[in-house]
Parts: structure tokens; C-alpha cells; sequence
């Protein structure tokens, strides 16, 4: 006979008087957390009370009912309760909905209190998201939402946000098949294609973090921070019927510009536009470019024009400025930190003496005639004016007959036109993809190895030009080698300090801090400087030895050639194979005594730069060595794009260098002569305690 199952009896609910009510001290939450009492109070008022109080009978001493009811469940619903009675919001008498269990009932009160609080199962993200759909989609707003629920409006829009999710990758988060994070990291973008054909790449991977997810979104579009973007402006670019992807869960910079194409358009007729206003000044030509190359004003003469002057009103303000400055860094001189206000202001004077101190330029008219100007754009998104540069086919001949201030004809134009401007488009010509199949390790291509030792050429002068010494001692080496071994190689120094320019270079070479350097210091000393032969002479001649000798180190260090160039064994043009090796050994001498380290100056192994123009057994090549074996393995199931990519990332911090850049010991392989030097250009440069009879006749060589 089959025996019965028992049935179970839920508790009784009826209403009790809130006066009735008194809170159980066998409650198990003390820890505030989660919606205020002021906020549930108020979703009370709003709604009503949601979810009846647990109460059981309170005895006395004896064991009888006293007629209150104690609260096990549900104190933060009493608490809310009891704030709106003491706003007399609620009677005090008012009937509160209540589930009633007998005192007399076996199971502890402290167990109900606690089972009440760790079977409550909190809401899905993604049932919070439909519910916050379903709202806006019946008329409330983001913020009547975000105020109906107590939460941030910015909490309400990224869950609205996953609205752009595909469906399928929404019920594959529903199933726990991806986190909340990677599900956020989809929103980027609203194109439901390629979300899928996304997460069809990663999912069976390793890498599937929602910044990777996020890179494979948004890799065919423009970041908002770079600077064509922030000269144009976002706004403009949206106005012209530009798509800006937005990440709300995240940092973001602005966003990503979905149209590139569009983007250089705007740059471009933004470009033409502040050229067109700048060719008004009366200058010959006006070149236009988002970049261009490092040292594209060599071999150009520079016009010396005069700084227009402070107006009186002009310096009053200035004045003015200072003392406001001044004040305010003595008034909080013993603040351990500024008020975000002081601070802000203190920036603001900064900014209006800056620019008062910034004086433009004037330059005589048949200068200007003559003359051009370079406009491009900086790395913040601000115009970048070049002016009052010459080039050599429009200087002056002695002799030349005609008016300079009349300025040169225009081909096929009226005599007497100037060119008012130019717009070039540059760039190198695009390299042939590599076979990314291919398991051998190839050497490096020619250019990029022209490329790197671009970088490092770039370095060399500019730690040249910061050691006197070691340029004195190769402008000696040079010019000992000329008189005593003519038959020798040119080595890496023009003693004529003949500049040699980079027919290879990569994007970020003008941007590099040996290129900023450089130029700082170039800029320093041609304000002083004389332009005049005769001038020049007695302005040198009047200078002390220390001013003389770092003048002589910044002008030998451009001399400075440690670029890979191919060999050419078939004609006398070009470099031989003998000769660059010299080159490069007296390069690798150089960068030891100046201590070079082109880690140190700021070359890091990018995607630009080397990982993207190499072969994959290159790139893992490069991991293994800088980042270990474990870091190799991580990449090398990838394809060569997203190799190159996790490369960059994974050796950003190692300080590794490929061969081009590295320090290496040519000398035991090369002869470069040094047995037939003198013995004293022989000297590794470490006894510097010359004299002052050897620095005056050093000195004397020098001049």
C-alpha cells in the first residue's frame, strides 16, 4: 500500500497595524548594502509595498503573546515603513501585508531571516536590459527610468545600449557562452554581420578579451584622439553625415570614426581652406599635408623676420597676468594640492601668457615674394604653420636681373602671378605583402632596415651633438684619416658636415625624440647665429671654448651616417659592401662612447614600424626573445595581422631591439684602418683631462 504524502500548510497572511510591528533582533542583515532606505521608501510610496513582511507572534517571559508581531524577514521594508510614518507619509496604524508563522513553529526565526536573504536570486543583466527596453519602449525616458529605479542614467543607457547586440550573441550570453564584459565590449558597434563574424573568429580561441574584441570591431576605423580627427572636429565630421561608433562601458576618447574616406576629404578642404587664408599674406607658394616628412626643410634658407611688438595694452595685461600668477602661488604655497579651481585658473594664465609671449612674425614683402610656407597638423589637432622658407632654385642670384618683390612667374601663367599654393600628397610607395605561410626566417628588407638605421642615425647625431668630446675626436678622426690615409674608406662622418637625408624613413621618424630634439637645439642656435660670412666669423671668434666646442658637436653630429643602404659592387655609384661595413663599425664606435641606447631614447617595436613588414617566424622570433617562450606560444597559432598586433603589445615594456639597432662588435670583423692612425685618435676617449695648452690648440685645429 503506497503511503501518502504529506502535505505542507504555507503561513496565514493578513494585514497588521505598522504599530503592531516591532524589528526582530534575530535579523541576519546588518550590513547596509545594496538600495538606501530613503530609496526604498520611496519606491514604496511609488509602487506600493511589493513583497509582504515575514512575521511571527512576540512572546513574553511567560510564553503568551504580547499582541506585537516581530519582523525576521523583510527589516529594510520595515525600516522604509517606518521612514515614511516619521515623514507622516504613512499612519502609523496603517495595515501592513503580512505572512504570519505560528510562534510556536520549529524552525529557528534566525533561519528564516537567513534563508530569506540567500535565496533571493538577483535579476539578470539581460532581463534588466528587456525590462529597461520595455519601458522606453511604452514612453519613459532614459532618466524617468534611471530616477524610477535609483540608479545612474549612465547604468540605464549601457544597458539600453545592448540593444546594437546582435540577437544570437545575446542568447548566447543568456546561456553563460560569454560574460556581461564581453557582451559590453559588442556594443561598439551596430553592424549585426560583422558582431557575429567576430565572435565566430573567438570564440573557440584564447583570446577573447573585450579589448580584443573591441580592436577587431573598430580596426577599419579612426580613433576620435587622432589628430585628423581633432582638427576637423567630431562635430563637423557628424554634420557631413559621418557615423561615430561609441563605447559606453568604457573610456572611450570620443569614440571611432566610421568613415575614414570622408574624414580625409574634410581634412583636406580644411587644409585648403587655411592655406587660401595664408596666401593672402603675399608668399610664393604654400605646400599642404596631414604630415610631412623629417626634414623637409633641408637644403632651405629660413627667412629672419622681425617679432611684431607688445601694445602698450598688451603689456599691461601681461603685467597684470604675472601678478595675478604670483599671487595665487603664494597664497597656496604650503597646500599639500590645489583646488581644482586655482589649479584651473592658474592653467588659464599660463595659456593668455603663452600667447601673448608667442609674437608673430613680419617679413619684408620681396622676401615673401620669394618665400613659401609648410601647413600641416600637429599631433594635438592644431594647425602647423611653417613659414618664410626659401628654396634654393628661388634664391637671389647676384647679377639676376628683374625685381624680387615682383615674385616669380607661374608656368603657363601671367608674368608677375604667385603661386598661392600647393597641395602635395606624399607617402612611400606601398610595400608588397610577405607570404605570411612562409616557415623560414628571412633576412629583413632592405627598406626596413633602411628605416631603422634611420632611427638609430637620427640618435647617434643627437647624442653626438650632446658630447663635445666624442665630436671633437671624430671630426679629428675624419680629417687625420683625410691627410695621412687618403685611400681610405669615407667611414660614417662627412667631415664637410654634409647632411644626409633618408630616401627611407617611417611614419613616426619626424616624431621621434631624437628628431624633436634635434630640432629644439637647431632652432636654439639659429637665433643666434649670424647669417652674414664676415659676421659669422668674428661672432665664432668671440665665443668662449665651452660655447664653441657644443656649437662644433651640434654641427659635426649632422655629418653623423649610420644608415644600411644596399651595396652596389658593379659601379662607382653607391656604397661598397667594404664601405658600408666601415660605416657601420665607426657607427657602432660612436654609439658606445656617446653610451647610446636606442631603448633609452624612446624606440619601441610596433606594428608600423617592424612587426607588420616582417614574417611571422620574424615576429615570433621577436617574442620569444624579448618577452620569453611562453609569450611565443600565445601568438603563434594567430594569423600575421593579429600576430603583429599581440607582438606590439607583448614586447611594448621588454626593451627589445631587432639586429639593425642592436649594439654589435664590427671591429674584430672589419678593418678600418685604426692600426695606421695615430695612436692618440686610437684612444677610446676615456682620458679627458686635457690641458689647457691641448684645448687652445684643438680649439685652433677646429677653426
Amino acid at each position: 500500500m503506497a503511503t501518502a504524502v504529506q502535505k505542507i500548510t504555507l503561513s496565514s497572511s493578513r494585514d497588521i497595524p505598522f504599530n503592531k510591528l516591532v524589528l526582530s533582533q534575530s535579523n541576519v542583515r546588518r550590513v547596509k548594502a545594496g538600495v538606501s532606505v530613503e530609496e526604498l521608501a520611496a519606491s514604496i510610496a511609488r509602487r506600493g509595498l511589493i513583497q509582504s513582511l515575514h512575521v511571527r507572534p512576540e512572546l513574553d517571559a511567560e510564553g503568551k503573546e504580547t499582541g506585537l508581531f516581530e519582523v525576521p524577514a523583510g527589516g529594510r521594508r520595515y525600516r522604509a515603513l517606518e521612514h515614511l510614518v516619521k515623514q507622516k507619509r504613512l499612519n502609523k496604524t496603517a495595515p501592513v501585508p503580512c505572512i504570519v508563522s505560528e510562534a510556536s513553529d520549529d524552525i529557528l526565526i534566525d533561519e528564516v531571516s537567513l534563508a530569506e536573504n540567500i535565496e533571493r536570486a538577483p535579476l539578470h543583466p539581460l532581463d534588466q536590459f528587456r525590462a529597461f527596453q520595455t519601458l522606453r519602449e511604452k514612453g519613459m525616458s532614459e532618466e524617468e527610468i534611471a530616477a524610477a529605479f535609483f540608479v545612474d542614467a549612465k547604468v540605464v543607457k549601457q544597458r539600453l545600449r545592448l540593444v546594437s547586440v546582435s540577437p544570437s550573441l545575446l542568447d548566447v550570453y543568456a546561456e553563460d557562452g560569454m560574460t556581461l564584459e564581453q557582451l559590453m565590449a559588442f556594443s561598439v558597434s551596430e553592424d549585426h554581420a560583422r558582431q557575429e563574424k567576430v565572435w565566430e573568429a573567438i570564440r573557440d580561441g584564447w583570446q577573447k578579451e573585450p579589448y580584443y574584441i573591441r580592436r577587431l570591431l573598430t580596426e577599419t576605423t579612426v580613433r576620435a584622439s587622432d589628430k585628423r580627427a581633432l582638427f576637423v572636429g567630431v562635430g563637423a565630421y557628424e554634420d557631413a553625415g559621418g557615423c561615430v561608433l561609441r563605447d559606453l562601458f568604457q573610456q572611450d576618447d570620443g569614440g571611432w570614426l566610421q568613415d575614414p574616406v570622408l574624414l580625409d576629404r574634410l581634412v583636406g578642404e580644411k587644409l585648403k581652406a587655411d592655406a587660401e587664408t595664408i596666401a593672402e599674406e603675399g608668399w610664393k607658394w604654400i605646400e599642404i599635408a596631414v604630415d610631412f616628412p623629417y626634414g623637409h626643410t633641408s637644403g632651405m634658407r629660413r627667412l629672419a623676420g622681425a617679432t611684431i611688438d607688445l601694445t602698450d595694452e598688451e603689456r599691461a595685461e601681461r603685467e597684470k597676468l604675472r601678478d595675478e600668477f604670483d599671487a595665487l602661488e603664494a597664497e597656496y604655497a604650503e597646500a599639500d594640492e590645489l583646488p581644482d579651481e586655482v589649479d584651473a585658473r592658474l592653467g588659464e594664465i599660463e595659456e593668455a601668457l603663452d600667447a601673448l609671449e608667442s609674437r608673430p612674425m613680419i617679413y619684408a614683402a620681396d622676401q615673401m615674394a620669394r618665400a613659401g610656407v609648410f601647413v600641416s597638423i600637429r599631433h594635438d589637432g592644431q594647425l602647423a604653420v611653417e613659414r618664410g622658407y626659401v628654396r634654393s632654385e628661388d634664391e637671389v642670384v647676384e647679377g639676376q636681373e628683374g625685381d624680387g618683390a615682383q615674385g616669380a612667374s607661374v608656368e603657363g601663367g601671367e608674368p608677375g602671378s604667385v603661386q598661392r599654393a600647393v597641395i602635395t600628397v606624399g607617402g612611400a610607395a606601398p610595400e608588397t605583402e610577405e607570404d605570411e605561410e612562409v616557415e623560414t626566417i628571412r633576412p629583413l628588407p632592405d627598406r626596413l632596415v633602411s628605416e631603422l638605421t634611420a632611427h638609430r642615425t637620427l640618435a647617434l647625431r643627437d647624442a653626438v651633438a650632446t658630447n663635445p668630446h666624442v665630436a671633437m675626436t671624430a671630426l679629428l678622426h675624419r680629417l687625420v684619416t683625410d691627410c695621412f690615409l687618403p685611400h681610405s674608406a669615407r667611414g660614417c662622418l662627412e667631415a664637410q658636415v654634409r647632411e644626409v637625408h633618408f630616401p627611407a624613413q617611417a611614419e613616426d621618424l619626424g616624431e621621434s625624440a631624437s628628431a624633436k630634439s634635434i630640432q629644439d637645439r637647431h632652432e636654439r642656435w639659429g637665433d643666434h647665429i649670424p647669417a652674414n660670412d664676415a659676421a659669422l666669423w668674428d661672432w665664432l671668434a668671440d665665443q668662449d671654448d665651452d660655447t664653441r666646442m657644443e656649437l662644433l658637436a651640434h654641427c659635426v653630429s649632422f655629418g653623423v651616417n649610420a644608415l644600411h643602404e644596399k651595396p652596389n659592387p658593379y659601379s662607382g655609384m653607391g656604397v661598397s659592401q667594404h664601405g658600408l661595413d666601415v660605416r657601420l663599425s665607426q657607427a657602432d664606435r660612436l654609439a658606445r662612447a656617446t653610451g647610446l641606447d636606442m631603448v633609452a631614447v624612446g624606440w619601441r617595436p610596433t606594428v608600423g614600424n617592424y612587426l607588420g613588414r616582417v614574417t611571422k617566424p620574424r615576429i615570433i622570433e621577436a617574442v620569444r626573445e624579448g618577452a620569453g617562450d611562453w609569450a611565443a606560444q600565445l601568438i603563434d597559432h594567430l594569423k600575421k595581422g593579429d600576430m603583429a598586433k599581440e607582438a606590439e603589445r607583448l614586447l611594448a615594456e621588454t626593451g627589445w631591439l631587432p639586429e639593425p639597432l642592436r649594439m654589435v662588435d664590427r671591429d674584430a670583423k672589419v678593418d678600418t684602418d685604426a692600426d695606421d692612425l695615430p695612436e692618440f685618435l686610437v684612444d677610446d676617449g676615456e682620458d679627458e683631462e686635457a690641458t689647457e695648452e691641448e684645448d687652445a690648440q684643438s680649439m685652433v685645429a677646429a677653426e
